[in-house]
């Protein structure tokens, strides 16, 4: 239905938990390397993912490898703090991807610019807060874009 896409993911436990989300959820999962962490039993177990093994789920090499693939989604939303769109404001289809940064530096400006004003950001009521957790955001995002589809179907 709708296709979670990480770039450089660098925590374990949030990953772990991101993909809880798409398995529940019924969503692809997109790992783009490299990963913070090795995709491990005891990485994976610590999140609560005991179930890893039946997630849809696609690794790629990097950046480029991923624009490559004929399973990438064709329509692409970049979730980011930097973005002046809300999410809100978006219509989400089937297979969707909704593209999120790591933990530590976000998403590099190249990919920034690929996205141009598929660019999406979770409103915040403080502004003095930085960020969500990852695992948070994507659980918000994925849910509002299946709220959306299902409202179509």
């Amino acid at each position: 239905m709708i296709e979670i896409i990480l770039h450089c993911p660098e925590i374990p436990q949030n990953t772990g938990n991101i993909g809880r989300i798409c398995a529940f959820a019924d969503c692809r999962l997109h790992l783009i390397h490299p990963l913070g962490f090795e995709i491990s039993d005891k990485n994976l177990r610590r999140a609560g993912m005991d179930y890893w093994k039946s997630l849809d789920i696609l690794e790629h090499g990097d950046w480029p490898s991923f624009l490559r693939s004929e399973q990438r989604p064709e329509n692409i939303f970049l979730f980011t703090t930097h973005a002046t769109k809300s999410f809100w404001d978006a219509s989400f289809r089937k297979g969707d991807g909704l593209l999120f940064g790591n933990e530590g530096s976000g998403i590099p400006q190249e990919i920034h610019d690929w996205a141009g004003e598929q660019r999406l950001m979770i409103p915040k009521r403080k502004n003095d807060l930085r960020s969500l957790n990852l695992a948070v955001s994507v659980g918000i995002a994925s849910y509002e874009a299946i709220r959306q589809i299902s409202a179509i179907n």
